[in-house]
């Protein structure tokens, strides 16, 4: 008897293969299962939250298991972009085996945010969340560009 890890979103016992001998459809099925991490398996998509109000840009970034020093953050031209890229190597040594593994990938995310005070944004990195605040030029101001329709 199999025991066969039920799937989360959406990829219960009825969407796997029928044919438990089919090499390609395992490897497919362990890297993609819930139980990987989701920065090695298909799903590269960092979680964010944006919030603006008045007088700030409010920018929460999920990034469980990354380090500080692997996350890059920049803004330009008025286009914030969060970056990570990650190398792991494990080279573990015992009395009767050898194992060596490398993984590596990058993803990141950008926003459109404007009229913000470059020198005065403030991060930091706590428990897997990058939190951010982007204060405003001048507050309360919401540019609107009227477009005339002839």
């Amino acid at each position: 008897m199999f025991l066969v890890p039920y799937g989360r979103r959406n990829k219960g016992l009825a969407n796997r293969p029928n044919d438990v001998f089919n090499i390609d459809s395992l490897f497919d099925n362990f890297f993609n299962d819930s139980f990987m991490p989701a920065f090695f398996a298909g799903d590269t998509q960092m979680r964010v939250d944006v919030k603006e109000n008045e007088k700030e840009y409010i920018v929460e970034a999920d990034l469980p298991g990354i380090k500080k020093e692997e996350i890059n953050v920049e803004l330009n031209n008025d286009r914030l972009t969060i970056s990570v890229e990650r190398n792991e190597e494990i080279n573990e040594e015992k009395e009767n085996y050898i194992r060596r593994e490398r993984r590596s990938g990058s993803f990141c995310r950008s926003f459109y945010v404007e009229n913000v005070l470059e020198d005065q944004i403030s991060a930091k990195f706590e428990n897997g969340v990058l939190s951010m605040v982007l204060p405003k030029k001048e507050p309360g101001m919401n540019k609107k560009n009227k477009i005339e329709i002839r």
